[in-house]
């Protein structure tokens, strides 16, 4: 690995402040050194951007960049800033305010991504360790074995954008998403939108982040059986069907850059969400769609039957 590769790190802060100095620290601790902070602040009231201005001031404004979020919710604070921060990057990191990164985290991702075409939109992302509010580890999140797809993506989000990074090609297909159309979450659209164009999405084992888990989390850890009956409530409530359907319309306007075979299974997938039963079941299991555990796969089969995909 080489340090020539430049790394734009997008941090977006709303509120932050109880846990946003061990994670700039963690990200002044990187191995890799040959990066630029950016930061979008959506507007915090309780000394967010004090720290961000302390840090500023203490590493230099062409080492962190501090900008004014959209106001669009924090999928649209993380795509906007991947447009704002510019074109003059080879790899763009995500990162949340909360976690702490190791200190290998950006060093692998770069090696791992060195490594592929640079020609072909490219996701390096994986698994974390699980931490209390007081920095205690707490466990794994689940590990997944299938290989990452647009079968897979159009039902599941396999990893968290705080594990992202991402090639300037990803970046460029990204960015083009039609503005502040509703975005779930943006680590499953970017999943969805890079494997259905083509591109690779590449999910590491190993963990390289400490994702905090805490009663301020906007979207924390799966890995109980009380948050699987939570997602199986949400899936019964409907939930689910309204997350695809903006998937689905955010998706559409990509129509044109999708590969042939995700084109053909995109079009399926919208049609059989509101076939009647034998047809839909018939079809959906013609496309082969999977989730990465059986746990899910089973909510996958109940959701085909019930109509609620």
């Amino acid at each position: 690995m080489t340090i020539t590769k430049k790394v734009a790190i997008l941090l977006c802060t709303y509120n932050g402040n109880k846990f946003l100095r061990q994670q700039l620290d963690s990200i002044f601790n990187q191995l890799y050194t040959n990066w630029v902070l950016y930061v979008s602040d959506d507007g915090s009231t309780d000394g967010t951007q004090d720290i961000l201005l302390e840090y500023q001031e203490k590493y230099g404004e062409d080492k962190v960049a501090i900008l004014k979020g959209p106001g669009k919710g924090f999928a649209w604070n993380f795509v906007n800033l991947l447009e704002q921060c510019g074109s003059g990057y080879s790899y763009y990191a995500f990162s949340d305010q909360d976690d702490e990164w190791m200190p290998n985290k950006i060093s692998d991702a770069v090696s791992f991504l060195e490594q592929k075409p640079t020609d072909i939109p490219t996701v390096h992302c994986g698994r974390t360790l699980l931490i209390d509010e007081n920095s205690n580890p707490i466990g794994l999140s689940p590990l997944f074995n299938k290989k990452p797809s647009f079968r897979n993506a159009l039902v599941q989000s396999i990893a968290g954008g705080n594990t992202m990074v991402i090639n300037d090609k990803a970046r460029d297909l990204i960015i083009k998403t039609k503005k502040w159309d509703d975005i779930i979450s943006h680590d499953w659209w970017i999943y969805i939108l890079i494997t259905g164009c083509g591109g690779g999405v590449y999910y590491c084992e190993n963990p390289t982040l400490r994702y905090r888990q805490h009663s301020l989390n906007i979207i924390g850890s799966n890995t109980t059986m009380s948050a699987r009956f939570i997602r199986i409530k949400k899936l019964m409530d409907g939930h689910f069907k309204v997350w695809n359907e903006k998937n689905i319309k955010l998706l559409s306007s990509f129509s044109s850059t999708l590969t042939k075979e995700n084109a053909v299974i995109f079009k399926q997938f919208i049609k059989a969400r509101n076939a009647r039963f034998l047809s839909r079941v018939r079809a959906f299991a013609g496309m082969k769609l999977y989730r990465q555990t059986g746990f899910g796969n089973a909510g996958l089969i109940i959701a085909v039957l019930l109509k609620k995909l």
